[in-house]
């Protein structure tokens, strides 16, 4: 049962608002001062916070904006007389829920309250399934409950307070930083710095000076000294990205380096020992490019101390829904006010998920997400959400060899066009608006087409379920 709050400085106001409430359901609590909401916030937990726009000591718009600071996700009806219209504008800018002007009928503000009530369900919701995930499968912002992942975790736990160099191989989003990221902040350096660079993203002779820094006038353009990123990760965790695609030159200044714990800045001649933590990562696979010559040997051994590598996410289709999940409430707090909070996907959603190859991986999961949370004008995520290159990437299978050569083009087609839809009914459980759209045809044109091949469905599928 949820608790609301009621401020007002009027005595009898709050009783009779309150008496309303509870015959809804919701337990009440009565402030008649903004300092008094305060401590009752203090001391309570609150579902929603229904005020005065005028009080005296603290107003409404003062009493919202001590509610935002501490308790940023609660929500605040304000309550507004005539001519204090702009106040409330001002307030809804501050974060408010939204606002009732007085006299207001009862029906009007127990709409709001349900309102303002199940959005904030949707965000206590998201809060535990997100604390429930970083508990049972999580680590740090890694997310998922698969064999492999699982197995992740272990070792980033083992390897964390070791100084071992650490090499990890992955495709192209599958979060090889954020493991690097979980080793760091789970080791003994996790106060001091941790820095990443790029290798890929800079020349060798950008690279060089961006590794070791610089002495000035060590080339055109150096103007002053410059510490490179071993200096400024001294003590903590220097992360090299993409370091299959550093220049065989490079390799060697930064095995030395690596064997011995000591440098020199681009131009310079002073030694600069340094004590840190060395992850590398590649989307290669960097003994194979050893064997072609492409990679030093040697350097390739003392960066693959420890290996880990991060199974696609093709591989580990049981974390799809976990990530899922996780995704939408990290992106919750981008939704407009005035629309409601996503609280999952739609079963066939779930099912294109679960049979697309993701070549991007979870950078590519949490791309669809994203644009699905601000374009889904409901409270489900559905398949008109999603982008349009994504739905033509799912190709149903069709089954074309068992099609003697000789046959006629249009019976071929037919076949095909028989194929696909009954397909398109099969992954969007015989809901034929929904396969209209994942088909990319009118409503009205697939029925014309099922009658048309005489595929059967279900009698359920029909206006409401199709």
């Amino acid at each position: 049962m949820e608790t609301i709050l009621i401020v007002d400085d009027e005595k009898n106001y709050p009783l009779i608002l309150s008496a309303v409430l509870q015959e809804e359901g919701y337990e009440t609590l009565i402030a008649n001062s903004g300092q008094a909401a305060l401590d009752i916030m203090n001391q309570a937990e609150v579902d929603l916070v229904i005020t005065d726009m005028k009080m005296p000591s603290m107003d409404g718009v003062e009493l919202l904006e001590h509610i935002k600071t501490r308790y940023s996700d609660i929500p605040v009806i304000m309550m507004t007389a005539y001519g204090t219209v702009e106040k409330a504008v001002e307030a809804m800018q501050k974060g408010a829920f939204n606002y009732i002007q007085k006299p207001f009928d009862n029906d009007r503000l127990i709409a709001f309250v349900n309102r303002a009530i199940a959005s904030y369900r949707v965000v206590k919701e998201n809060r535990e399934l997100r604390s429930a995930i970083e508990t049972r499968y999580s680590f740090g912002n890694i997310i998922g409950k698969s064999k492999g992942m699982l197995a992740l975790y272990e070792m980033i736990q083992k390897v964390a307070y070791s100084t071992a160099t650490v090499l990890i191989e992955g495709e192209s989003g599958t979060g090889k930083e954020l493991v690097a990221r979980s080793i760091h902040f789970n080791s003994p350096r996790r106060d001091r710095a941790f820095i990443a660079v790029n290798c890929s993203a800079l020349s060798e002779s950008l690279l060089e000076s961006e590794l070791f820094g610089h002495e000035k006038g060590a080339f055109t353009g150096a103007v002053a000294s410059k510490k490179g990123r071993f200096e400024l990760a001294n003590g903590g965790t220097l992360f090299l990205d993409e370091i299959g695609d550093i220049s065989p030159a490079l390799q060697v200044k930064l095995l030395r380096v690596l064997q011995e714990r000591v440098f020199e800045r681009v131009g310079g001649i002073k030694s600069i020992p340094v004590d840190i933590r060395v992850i590398a990562a590649t989307n290669k696979i960097l003994k194979m490019e050893t064997e072609k010559g492409r990679f030093r040997e040697d350097m390739y051994y003392r960066l693959n101390v420890i290996h880990l590598v991060l199974p696609p996410l093709r591989e580990r289709l049981e974390d799809i829904r976990l990530l899922t999940d996780h995704l939408i409430a990290r992106f919750a707090r981008e939704r407009r006010p005035d629309i409601p909070p996503v609280t999952g996907v739609d079963p066939e959603v779930d099912r294109l998920f679960s049979q697309y190859h993701w070549p991007g991986n979870v950078r590519e999961l949490e791309n669809v997400i994203e644009r699905a949370m601000v374009l889904c004008p409901g409270d489900r995520i559905r398949i008109s959400d999603l982008p349009h290159d994504f739905r033509n990437q799912i190709g149903p299978s069709l089954n074309i060899d068992s099609i003697p050569a000789n046959t006629p083009l249009y019976e071929t087609l037919a076949f095909v066009e028989k194929q696909l839809i009954e397909k398109a009914l099969e992954m969007t459980n015989h809901v034929q608006a929904h396969a209209a759209e994942l088909l990319g045809i009118g409503k009205s044109n697939l029925h014309q087409k099922i009658r048309k091949h005489g595929i059967k469905t279900p009698s359920s599928s029909d206006g409401s379920g199709g």
